[in-house]
């Protein structure tokens, strides 16, 4: 007779043993929702938390691996280095469970570079940025991603045009591109345990509005802008490879997205528009003109299910066994090796 409860998941965890210590951040920021919906992803894709590395930089959104899966290890990096330091982790570790979150100025300013080599290696990993467009930690600045035109509360106007993240992961080869919104779980929490099954990058742009200095009328990203401009394309659903699979979708409405471990990413559309999740120049051309309507689209913009392109530990040709397991004189490479190395640059 089987003693787990009936509240666990299926390695026997309680949702309880996924969270973290209590956040810090103000009441109602919408970064303390994407912590619950991690929580949440984690919980039910039955991953066990001392598998994960958990990643992060600087900034509000940085400060929440601290709310979740505490038995992970972590790592929160200087300002914007978030993106080589899990680089240098997932290669000392293949095996770990990688995911990343950043805000949008510890990404789309300091962090751009790292963020940019980061998508074109295809590191395996979630990447998420809590994006509220402006530098909560610091009195609300804008950040990069703030929209041309939005306001700040003392009536300030930013004169730079933003830069969009999902447009520049799909130019960058990124094989797995969505956006969504911090109060949005039912689109959200599907989307996360997919990025958590896909082999390669999985980047989610998450509208994370600030409470305290991107609530206002005039910003491009408070919880009224959102309400009032989003756009969602589709519906998702996630069955993992461990269940029955079944899709209870109309006929002719849903795409279904093989994952690799066999689980299935399931998308019905809500949107009128057409748009091929699987065509990165439709999705930038969508994403551009869904911008410069003013539109907040939400959805899973362009997913790679071809696996043509090798993740870094691939390109690397690392070893199945983790570099960090490895004794010294199993990684000290012979003499012989060195000196053909060394004869290769002369």
């Amino acid at each position: 007779m089987s003693t787990t409860p009936a509240t666990a998941n299926r390695i026997g965890l309680a949702r309880t043993e996924y969270v973290g210590g209590k956040s810090t951040l103000c009441t109602g920021c919408g970064h303390d929702s994407i912590s619950n919906h991690i929580i949440s992803a984690f919980f039910q894709s039955g991953i066990n938390p001392y598998d994960v590395a958990k990643m992060s930089g600087i900034g509000c959104s940085s400060k929440t691996p601290g709310y979740w899966l505490s038995r992970a290890s972590g790592l929160n990096s200087i300002h914007g280095r978030m993106a080589p330091c899990a680089t240098g982790a997932k290669a000392a570790n293949r095996n770990l469970i990688m995911i990343g979150v950043s805000g949008d100025g510890d990404t789309a300013s300091i962090g751009l570079g790292g963020f940019a080599h980061l998508v074109r290696r295809n590191l395996p990993i979630a990447y998420v940025v809590a994006n509220n467009g402006v530098y909560g930690l610091t009195k609300g600045q804008f950040s990069a991603t703030a929209d041309l035109g939005a306001k700040q509360k003392s009536g300030t106007v930013n004169p730079f045009s933003t830069i969009d993240l999902c447009s520049m992961a799909i130019d960058l080869g990124c094989t797995f591109v969505a956006r969504s919104f911090s109060g949005d779980a039912k689109q959200l929490v599907p989307l996360l345990m997919a990025a958590l099954k896909h082999n390669g990058t999985a980047f989610i742009d998450v509208i994370s509005p600030c409470i305290t200095f991107a609530n206002h009328e005039g910003s491009r990203k408070s919880f009224a802008e959102v309400k009032e401009h989003s756009v969602i394309l589709q519906e998702l659903g996630f069955v993992h490879g461990f269940e029955e699979k079944t899709v209870d979708y109309a006929e002719g409405t849903t795409e279904t997205v093989a994952m690799e471990d066999g689980s299935l990413l399931t998308l019905r559309k809500l949107d009128s528009r057409q748009h091929d999740i699987h065509d990165g120049t439709g999705a930038i051309s969508m994403l551009r003109q869904s911008r410069e309507k003013g539109e907040i689209l939400t959805g899973l913009f362009y997913v790679d299910t071809n696996h043509a392109r090798q993740t870094l530990m691939e390109t690397l040709n690392l070893t199945e066994r983790p570099l960090a397991q490895l004794s010294e004189k199993e990684a000290r490479p012979p003499r012989e090796a060195l000196a053909k190395i060394l004869n290769g640059y002369r």
